[in-house]
């Protein structure tokens, strides 16, 4: 019985320190889309600018390397920020933007 409890229990005790990383790694994101100025151009549930695309379900559709191609080396219309973020910074920025899947709005 002791070890049908340890079985159960140990998954879930691992998986608890994961889940509060993510989620503090997510808010550390949030902090650097705030602070670097993507809301200045792109918005998350109609909050933000209208210049770039709106992200709210990016994290439904785009997958994680593009988004630090993106993040990394800009395009035409978006600045490269791969010399002004961290790199902690911008896996945290992808954790947060991966956590945006609003559905689309019809």
């Amino acid at each position: 019985m002791r070890l049908r409890q340890a079985v159960l229990v140990l998954p879930l005790a691992f998986s608890l320190p994961m889940q509060a990383s993510s989620a503090e790694q997510r808010a550390r994101g949030a902090a650097v889309f705030e602070s670097s100025g993507c809301r200045h151009c792109h918005s998350i549930r109609n909050s933000g600018g209208h210049r770039g695309p709106d992200l709210s379900g990016v994290g439904r559709t785009a997958k994680k390397a593009a988004m630090r191609k993106q993040i990394v080396d800009g395009s035409q219309a978006m600045p490269s920020f791969g010399d002004v973020l961290e790199p902690h910074e911008i896996d945290d920025l992808i954790a947060y933007l991966r956590s945006c899947r609003d559905k689309p709005k019809r």
